[in-house]
């Protein structure tokens, strides 16, 4: 997909929150428990000190990581041809019970919470489905049928 990470606006502000929260809170917490840490002297022992530049390490991994994600986002919103973004509620033929998802990008998918990436196989089946149509989906584990309720 061209290094580009396609995100709900929503998913979007959540990135750039995280990234504010990195480099204004605690990428400064994290300088002054180095400070602290080199105060206590002999740095070669110093578990304080390695644990803080353990964290500052993450910390600036995930700053990277977010920059890049954040430079690299295209919003996604739901169009006439594609669910995007959109909130769809399904019936599963066979085991007779209803669910509502909403279809993200990669980097959104949290099924638990019942938002499905658009590349796993529930999302492409849901990618251009249409109230009413009736969809098969073949994963790993199992074959089955759904049919779309409604779609927001």
């Amino acid at each position: 997909m061209n290094n580009k990470h396609q995100l709900t606006k929503y998913g979007l502000e959540e990135y750039v929150k995280e990234l504010e929260q990195l480099k204004s809170v605690d990428r400064i917490k994290n300088i002054e428990s180095l400070k602290d840490a080199r105060a206590q002297g002999d740095l070669s022992e110093n578990a304080d000190y390695d644990a803080a530049r353990d964290e500052q390490a993450r910390i600036e991994a995930r700053i990277k990581e977010l920059e890049r994600i954040i430079k690299n986002a295209v919003i996604i919103n739901g169009t006439s041809t594609n669910n995007l973004g959109k909130t769809i509620e399904v019936d599963f033929i066979e085991d007779e019970f209803t669910k509502e998802f909403t279809l993200v990008g990669s980097l959104e998918a949290d099924p638990a919470n019942g938002k499905i990436s658009n590349e796993s196989p529930l999302g492409l089946g849901l990618l251009k489905a249409k109230v009413d149509d009736i969809v098969h989906i073949k994963t790993e584990i199992r074959e089955f049928d759904i049919q779309v309720k409604s779609i927001k």
